[in-house]
């Protein structure tokens, strides 16, 4: 099937009667594996979706005799493990309003979030200051075992309000992005196509994207479970690409999603080749050398992706069509999406995968919104067959002598480097150009030698404008939760 073909034939179909919960929960034999929980070598259990339907509906009770309800919102902070998914679902099915929480979330950002949604309790597996709490581990049990295994979920409909995910922060303090019961609707035709139309058979699916994350969220969890197929829960602090070989190995792993930053230290750490059926990024830009590795090494090609929290998995590749170097890939079906003065826009009306608006936040929604179609706020070229190439965030972009300069192609091309791990480009003050290019640059042999064949190779590949003025070496980048690099850090510590 072509391109065209998708296109042509795709209509949204959403009942007047949509719950998240139900549709991930109660569609697939009971007995039929829903979560391999694994400690990255063996698979220590194996979650059926019978105790996944059980499990929350006991939940979706307990929660209900503490006076919680339609609309009121339910925080869940919690790695991946089965309880995680158990919580979502029995809070989709109460009518409620779950707001997912990073396990990385240090005191000032939980405050931030927790403030905001104002949650009537936090489902978690630690300690957690002014706000009511249950522990998975020392209460949950009890819980759970008290309460009933029959309910009867909530007629929610399409655009109610299901969960609350926060930005990931890059471009300012985080806003709450209010989606409803139909955003799984939404993401499904980017799911389908980024994984070369899952579900095949033996289709088991990973990522080390966290589950508080739209990536671990909406483009593995939810829609893993919605076709019935396993996803692999394993919980770590630290993404560790030995231990990703291994996993992916042992576990006979067909499919992943893998944030740009994990492929390349998969890629730096050269481990054993593999077999997956698909491999599927999104985020930040891949990169060509990365991409050819990957299919190399990985055994499959390079579908990546692009989306945001208030709307995402808009624009993407598959194999039904020829990925294209450097390109984000085309609009999947069912999404209208196009450039507004370079400016990647998507239609609002009728689309289920965007969001409601923001939490509490109407001038920020009215600032997103306008004339009809939600601003990204990232910026692309558009080629005459349709594919999309990425330039850079609208507030990312480098000024310099007159050249507006995208720092994710510099970045590009310094990660070809054998020696880079990863690179970050933003721009810096300078009297003469307006702005300067400086580079932050993560190598294993930093060296003014290395600095200097940097410099060449963006002025040999690139072009002379693009060369950075400077380049910083450091051990690490900042990063949010989601993987993405925070520029807003790094301009603070480059002025």
């Amino acid at each position: 099937m072509t391109y065209d073909d998708l296109v042509r034939d795709f209509r949204w179909q959403l009942p007047p009667v949509l719950n998240l919960g139900v549709e991930v929960c109660e569609r697939h034999p009971r007995g039929a594996t829903a979560i391999l929980v694994t400690d990255g070598r063996e698979v220590s259990r194996r979650v059926s979706f019978g105790e996944l339907s059980d499990d929350s509906n006991r939940l979706a009770n307990a929660l209900r005799a503490r006076g919680i309800g339609k609309g009121d919102r339910v925080g869940i902070e919690l790695p991946q493990r089965p309880e995680t998914a158990v919580a979502h679902i029995a809070v989709y099915k109460l009518g409620a309003i779950v707001v997912p929480l990073s396990t990385r979330f240090g005191p000032d950002a939980m405050a931030v979030r927790l403030g905001d949604a104002d949650p009537a309790v936090v489902i978690t597996d630690r300690d957690l200051e002014e706000v009511e709490t249950i522990d998975v581990d020392r209460e949950l049990p009890a819980l759970l075992a008290a309460a009933s295994d029959r309910f009867e979920p909530v007629a929610t409909g399409p655009d109610t309000p299901a969960l609350i995910v926060y930005t990931s922060g890059t471009t300012g303090p985080p806003k709450g992005a209010l989606l409803a019961h139909r955003v799984l609707a939404g993401h499904l035709p980017g799911f389908e196509l980024s994984h070369d139309f899952f579900p095949k058979p033996d289709d088991v699916i990973w990522s080390p994207a966290d589950w508080a994350w739209m990536g671990g969220l909406f483009d593995v969890l939810m829609p893993s479970l919605l076709h019935g197929r396993p996803v692999v829960a394993f919980q770590t602090t630290k993404f560790d690409p030995e231990r990703a070989y291994e996993l992916i190995e042992r576990l006979g792993i067909r499919n992943v999603f893998m944030p740009a930053t994990a492929l390349r230290l998969m890629a730096a750490a050269d481990g054993p080749t593999l077999t997956l059926r698909t491999v599927a990024s999104g985020g930040e830009m891949v990169g060509a050398e990365t991409a050819a590795w990957c299919e190399e090494r990985l055994g499959a090609p390079l579908n990546e992706f692009y989306g945001q929290t208030e709307a995402n998995l808009l624009i993407g590749n598959c194999a039904a069509w020829p990925a294209k170097p450097g390109s984000m890939g085309r609009a999947y079906p069912g999404h209208d999406v196009s450039l507004v003065d370079g400016e990647i826009t998507v239609g609002v009306e009728g689309d289920p995968v965007v969001f409601l608006g923001y939490w509490r936040n109407s001038e920020g929604t009215t600032e997103k919104v306008r004339d009809g179609r939600l601003h990204t706020g990232d910026l692309a070229e558009l080629d005459d067959e349709g594919y999309f190439r990425f330039v850079g965030r609208v507030d990312d972009l480098i000024s310099s002598a007159g050249h507006r300069i995208g720092p994710g192609e510099i970045e590009e091309c310094l990660v070809r480097h054998p020696s880079v791990a990863l690179a970050a480009v933003i721009g810096i003050p300078d009297e003469v150009r307006g702005e300067a290019i400086k580079a932050f640059v993560v190598a294993t042999s930093p060296s003014e030698v290395l600095a200097t064949e940097l410099k060449a190779l963006v002025r040999e590949r690139l072009a002379a404008y693009e060369v950075p003025r400077e380049i910083e070496f450091v051990n690490e980048l900042p990063l949010t939760t989601s993987g993405k690099i925070r520029r807003g850090e790094l301009r603070r510590l480059g002025a």
